[in-house]
C-alpha cells in the first residue's frame, strides 16, 4: 500500500461521503532572527509577495527560492502561496505558517479548505498562511506517471505471495522511478525535507515576520523538526501534530506505520461490534479474520466496481480500508463500505475512498502528489540497496501487522531504483537554542504512531508534549476543545500547556 506512506493530515474529500478570547494588546516584537541569511540569499529575503484576491476572502501570492542553495544564482523555484488574513488588525501578531503533511499534501488546498476551521481566537491572531513546497501542487511539481500508469501502480498487487509476484511489483516499482528520473530527474535531489526548510526561512522573512510561527501537521511536524534543526534561533513558536520520529530509518518508519494501522483496525473493530449495523459480527477475533478474508478473497478474485472499469484488487481495498482509519468519523462509511463488500463482493465503496487517499479524480487524472510523496521520502534518507534487504523489512512487517504490513513496506520499493540517493542518515534532533516546542500525539493515530510523538518530543531540547486519548490521524482541528484551547494559548502567548497534559 504504497500510499499509506503518505501521512497527509487532510482527507477532507472522504468528508463529502458521509452525506448519503484572543484579546488583549499584542505581544511584543520578537527579536530579530538569531540565523542570518547565507550568503547569496539576501535577494531572496528581502523579496515582498505581491498578494492578490483569490475569492472568498483569500488572497494568492508566489515567492522566489533557488532551486539549488548552493548555487543560489542558478536556477529558481517559484513558490505558491494563500492566506486568509487576520481578523483582528490591531491585535495581529503575524503569520502563522502551516503544512497539512504528506509530503505531497497542497498547503494552498489545505489553508482554502480548512482556514476556516481553525480557532477563531487563532484566526483573530495570525494570518493563516498555506504554500505548496517544492515539487507539490503548483509549485514546480514533480510529475512521473500519468492516471493509466497511477491506475497499474496502484493496481499491482502489493502484498506478494511468490516471486512472480515479487518480480511483478519490482517491475512496476522500477518503471515509476525510471519515469520520474526521464520527467523529474535535474529536479529530484532538490525536493526533500531540508530544501523545503529552508525555503520555510524565506518565506517568514518574506512575510515580514522576525521569528515564524507554524502549524505541522504529519509530515509536516518533520518538516517543522528539520526548521527547528537548521534555525533554532528563528523560532517564535511551532506546533508539530501528528509527529514523526526523526531517527527512524526509511524503512522502519513503515514497519511501524502498518503497526500503528493495525492498531487502529482494532480500535474500529472493538466499535463496530458494538454497532447494529456492524457486518463483522459481534466478536472481535471473528472480526479481525473476517477482514483477512475479505482481502485473501479480493487476492484471489477482485471485487466488483460499479464506478469504471477498475477492478478492486487487494491492495486497493487494503487502502481503502486504511484510509477510513484516519478520522473516527469516517467509520460509519467504512462499516457500510464492509457491508457491500461481504455481502455482495461490491467494491464500489472501498475504492472510492481510496481515490481520496490518492487524489484520483473521477477522469482519472491524478493530482502530483503520489509523484512528490514518493520524490520527498525517496531523497530524504538512505534507502535499501537491492529488493532481497526490502523483501526482509516486508517479511517483518506482515509479522508485527498482519493486515497492513506487507502493503506498507513495499508501497517504498520504488525508493530502491530512485536516480537521487542521500547518505545522510538519520539522526536525532535537538533545536538547541529553540523556545518550547508543542509536539502533539494522539494515541491510537494508525498513520504516526504515539511512539513517534514521544521520541521527537524527549530529543527536542525544549520539547513539550501534549497528548489526546483518542483515535484518528492528528489532534488538532479534530474538535477536541481541551487539544484546541491547549494549542491556541501556546500559539497566541508561546506558553505550552503543563508537562504530561492529556486530553480526552
Amino acid at each position: 500500500m504504497r500510499t499509506l506512506r503518505i501521512t497527509g493530515a487532510a482527507l477532507l474529500g472522504l468528508a463529502l461521503l458521509t452525506a448519503c478570547d484572543g484579546g488583549g494588546d499584542a505581544p511584543a516584537k520578537s527579536a530579530a532572527p538569531s540565523t542570518p541569511p547565507a550568503a547569496g540569499l539576501d535577494a531572496f529575503y528581502h523579496q515582498k509577495i505581491d498578494w492578490r484576491s483569490c475569492d472568498g476572502g483569500f488572497q494568492c501570492g508566489t515567492a522566489q527560492v533557488p532551486l539549488d542553495y548552493a548555487k543560489p544564482g542558478a536556477e529558481r523555484v517559484t513558490l505558491s502561496l494563500i492566506r486568509l488574513p487576520a481578523t483582528d488588525t490591531a491585535h495581529r501578531i503575524g503569520s502563522l505558517l502551516t503544512n497539512p503533511g504528506g509530503p505531497g499534501g497542497s498547503g494552498v488546498e489545505f489553508i482554502r479548505d480548512s482556514g476556516r476551521a481553525f480557532d477563531e481566537k487563532l484566526r483573530a491572531r495570525f494570518d493563516l498562511v498555506g504554500f505548496d513546497p517544492r515539487g507539490v501542487g503548483s509549485s514546480a511539481p514533480v510529475r512521473c506517471l500519468d492516471g493509466a500508469g497511477l491506475d497499474r501502480y496502484f493496481a499491482t498487487d502489493s502484498s506478494p505471495d511468490d516471486q512472480a509476484e515479487v518480480d511483478a511489483l519490482a517491475s512496476v516499482s522500477k518503471g515509476f522511478a525510471d519515469a520520474c528520473k526521464a520527467k523529474a530527474g535535474a529536479e529530484l535531489p532538490h525536493v526533500g525535507t531540508r530544501d523545503a526548510a529552508h525555503d520555510m526561512d524565506v518565506l517568514r522573512a518574506a512575510l515580514g515576520d522576525s521569528k515564524i510561527s507554524y502549524y505541522g501537521a504529519s509530515y509536516g511536524t518533520y518538516l517543522g523538526a528539520v526548521y527547528a534543526d537548521e534555525f533554532p534561533g528563528n523560532i517564535r513558536a511551532l506546533v508539530l501534530d501528528g509527529a514523526i520520529d526523526p531517527r527512524t530509518s526509511s524503512t522502519d518508519i513503515l514497519v511501524e506505520q502498518a503497526k500503528g494501522f493495525e492498531t487502529a483496525l482494532q480500535a474500529f473493530i472493538a466499535d463496530c461490534v458494538k454497532q447494529s449495523s456492524c457486518p463483522l459480527g459481534t466478536s472481535a477475533p471473528a472480526a479481525t479474520q473476517k477482514i483477512s478474508d475479505l482481502l485473501t478473497a479480493a487476492d484471489k478474485t477482485p471485487l466488483a466496481n460499479r464506478r469504471d472499469s477498475r477492478k478492486v484488487t487487494e491492495s486497493w481495498a487494503a487502502m481503502g480500508i486504511a484510509t477510513s482509519l484516519y478520522n473516527k468519523d469516517f467509520w460509519p462509511i467504512l462499516r457500510q463500505a464492509l457491508t457491500q463488500a461481504l455481502t455482495q463482493r461490491d467494491g464500489t465503496l472501498l475504492i472510492t475512498i481510496a481515490d481520496q487517499m490518492v487524489e484520483r479524480k473521477q477522469d482519472g487524472t491524478y493530482s502530483n502528489q503520489t509523484d512528490a510523496n514518493m520524490a520527498v521520502n525517496c531523497v530524504d534518507k538512505p534507502n535499501p540497496a537491492d529488493l532481497a534487504t526490502y523483501k526482509k523489512a516486508a517479511d517483518e512487517a506482515r509479522k508485527q501487522s498482519p493486515r497492513f504490513g506487507p502493503f506498507v513496506v513495499w508501497g517504498g520499493l520504488p525508493c530502491v531504483y530512485w536516480p537521487a540517493q542521500t547518505k545522510q542518515a538519520p539522526k536525532p534532533i535537538t533545536a538547541d537554542g529553540s523556545p518550547p516546542i508543542l509536539v502533539v500525539g494522539t494515541l491510537r493515530d494508525p498513520a504516526t504512531p504515539y511512539k513517534w510523538a514521544q521520541g521527537l518530543a524527549s530529543q527536542l531540547t525544549k520539547g513539550v508534549l501534549l497528548t489526546l486519548d483518542g483515535d484518528g490521524h492528528t489532534a488538532y482541528l479534530q474538535g477536541n476543545a481541551c487539544i484546541t484551547k491547549a494549542t491556541d494559548a501556546y500559539l497566541i502567548d508561546g506558553t505550552p500547556p503543563a508537562k504530561g497534559t492529556t486530553c480526552h
